[in-house]
């Protein structure tokens, strides 16, 4: 039998990997509590950089949108609870973010992977989204976000799915 990859790759139709994990105020949100309800699962590299900054102002802008659709919102990384309480506070973030400080949920996603900046070849977390449906199964995984316009094309799929009341 064959280890599991970190990198295995999530498909739609999987149940989602639950989890248990702080968020900027110290408290505990676990994937379970939101069967029932669709979720936006976005996972990014650092807080406060230019990239996930614009990704979670845009989150944040559409959030009435996506809480109007019934549609809870987290952000994941490996940042600390501390660091994502100041980029909350900074932006103002209408929502979770979530610390996965042992990369344990980043692993469990499969979102950990092979970067390349400048030449160099690392491994980190690569910006990605998953829809998770009412029933905490996967239904739509955006590979490789790009921040520009993904908001607006995670409404539109919600919609076309079905998974918005």
């Amino acid at each position: 039998m064959t280890k599991k990859s970190s990198n295995h790759q999530i498909e739609v139709g999987d149940k989602a990997p639950t989890f248990k994990l702080n968020d900027q105020n110290g408290e505990t949100i676990n994937l379970a509590d939101y069967k029932g309800k669709s979720v936006v699962l976005y996972f990014y590299p650092k807080d406060l950089t230019p990239g996930c900054t614009q990704e979670a102002c845009d989150f944040r802008d559409n959030f009435n949108r996506l809480k109007k659709a019934n549609v809870a919102v987290f952000g994941v990384s490996k940042d600390s609870v501390d660091l994502h309480k100041k980029f909350v506070e900074k932006h103002d973030l209408n929502f979770s973010l979530l610390a996965d400080e042992d990369g344990k949920v980043c692993d469990a996603y499969g979102v950990i992977q092979e970067k390349n900046m400048y030449g160099k070849k690392f491994m980190g977390i690569v910006r990605t989204t998953f829809i998770i449906g009412p029933d905490q199964k996967i239904k739509k995984v955006y590979p490789k976000v790009k921040v520009a316009g993904h908001v607006d094309q995670i409404l539109k799929d919600l919609k076309t799915e079905g998974l918005t009341n």
